[in-house]
């Protein structure tokens, strides 16, 4: 599928889009040959509808993202229709609970009327997780599944930590890293931008896109803001 140059940045703007707001790049050295190709590249931003608002938060990647579109790259945004029934375990020391659908829709109407404060409407492209996984049936939930094991899973903190202390981890839980490396498979992320508490999520997607025949994305981690209470 060919498709539309993007503006090459010039050293200084490149500088400002590595060290500006940002956490990490990985791996770096392929972030900044996409960019320098002139390729347009799909980026990609995730979020699971599981409240009413938008939060400060989500601003830093928003910025990032708006400074790209300015470039020529196209944003895709997931709406998180599936995976905000299940909730995000990242930060999280319990189970979450589980959302309706019809609570996930209208958080989400709330939050796409947000995002548009930020973003360029014209770059950007709205997907929702139940294109795809509506289509899901369990034995392709059965194969998306046997590409990982539990022992890659608990390698993610929050379920390492929960497991040591004998705290409930519902199978459903597992499941949420695997889908959400899936809608990069979907839409052929070219780059996937998340908070720092992402970064497994993103590298389950690098490695299931490569897994599945693609160009693994790029993961572009910006920094998680600090509440007045101290936590994320």
């Amino acid at each position: 599928m060919s498709r539309a140059a993007a503006r090459v940045p010039k050293d200084d703007e490149l500088r400002w889009i590595l060290r500006r707001a940002v956490a990490e790049a990985i791996p770096e050295d392929e972030f900044v040959e996409a960019l320098r190709s002139g390729r347009c590249l799909r980026l990609k931003m995730g979020f699971d509808p599981s409240a009413p608002d938008l939060t400060l938060g989500h601003a830093v990647g928003l910025r990032k993202l708006r400074q790209l579109q300015e470039l020529g790259h196209q944003v895709v945004v997931i709406v998180g229709d599936w995976t905000a029934r299940i909730g995000d375990p990242s930060g999280q020391s319990q189970t979450r609970p589980m959302l309706t659908a019809e609570e996930v829709k209208a958080n989400a109407e709330t939050y796409l009327r947000q995002f548009f404060m930020v973003m360029d409407k014209e770059r950007t492209e709205i997907r929702w997780q139940s294109e795809w996984f509506d289509k899901f049936d369990l034995e392709t939930v059965m194969r998306l599944a046997a590409r990982f094991t539990v022992a890659q899973i608990l390698q993610r903190q929050e379920y390492s930590e929960r497991f040591a202390a004998h705290k409930p981890i519902g199978l459903h839980e597992f499941l949420y890293p695997l889908l959400q490396a899936y809608d990069s498979v979907a839409i052929e992320a070219d780059v996937e931008f998340g908070g720092t508490d992402q970064k497994f999520n993103l590298l389950v997607g690098r490695d299931l896109q490569e897994m599945m025949g693609q160009r693994p994305q790029q993961c572009f981690l910006v920094p998680l803001l600090v509440g007045t209470d101290g936590t994320m």
